[in-house]
């Protein structure tokens, strides 16, 4: 199946945002039926709310990167140099299990 990118609209700021052909593809491949919804920024901010569980702990800055492996927009919990490959959740347990 051949994905091309994709313009939607966040329901949450109203931000259009690209919902790439990687990332279709990842989600056909998880069997996700429905395309996101909110933003990368809007989608991380839901996530820190419903995690933080409303404690009065600090906030991890998170960085928005395209996985080196798979292509897949997602967010990590350090800066990126630029001299390492940065990884999806999913690649990235594939390469330690490949590491082993």
């Amino acid at each position: 199946m051949s994905f091309e990118d994709k313009t939607l609209t966040c329901k949450d700021c109203g931000a259009e945002f690209t919902f790439s052909a990687s990332e279709q593809e990842f989600y056909a491949e998880k069997g996700f039926q429905n395309d996101p919804a909110r933003c990368p920024e809007c989608r991380s901010a839901r996530k820190r709310q419903r995690n933080g569980g409303g404690r009065n702990t600090g906030e991890r800055e998170m960085f928005t990167v395209t996985c080196a492996e798979c292509g897949v927009e997602t967010q990590v919990p350090f800066k990126p140099n630029n001299d390492r490959p940065v990884y999806c959740r999913d690649c990235y347990q594939k390469q330690r299990e490949y590491s082993y």
